[in-house]
């Protein structure tokens, strides 16, 4: 778990990584312990990616919106990714977005990312069929 943050309405929050299920993810949760979003990701299995984390979903609760925490949890992610030295795949839209107009300052602190692949579209949909 990262240190604590502040939202955008100075509400204290949490941001951890969550691995426990065959779909990992970043959760966010306000200081009650209440679970607010997430930005479930995959690592690809061995030989077919090693060194890379496929982000493709970014979801936070109706309820919580507009309180920037999609923002935290992309840049924890993505802050994350480079300490653990991995590649950023960007299926989702919202890394997606982020990485085309912020990509050279992410490469700049030593993030690496790529475009999505179709094989990279199949993990994410084969991973979430057999999560259903």
């Amino acid at each position: 778990m990262t240190e604590p943050q502040t939202d955008k309405t100075g509400a204290v929050v949490h941001i951890a990584l969550d691995e426990t299920r065959a779909i990992s993810a970043y959760t966010v949760t306000l200081d009650d312990g209440t679970l607010a979003g997430r930005a479930d990701f995959i690592d690809p299995p061995e030989g077919e990616g090693e060194g890379e984390r496929v982000f493709f979903h970014t979801e936070v609760s109706p309820e919580f919106g507009g309180r920037g925490l999609a923002g935290l949890l992309l840049r924890e992610a993505l802050a994350d990714s480079v300490r653990r030295n991995v590649t950023v795949v960007p299926v989702c839209p919202l890394f997606a977005k982020h990485l085309k107009e912020h990509g050279e300052e992410y490469t700049a602190r030593g993030g690496r990312f790529r475009k999505p692949r179709p094989a990279d579209l199949a993990l994410v949909k084969k991973t979430t069929e057999e999560q259903a």
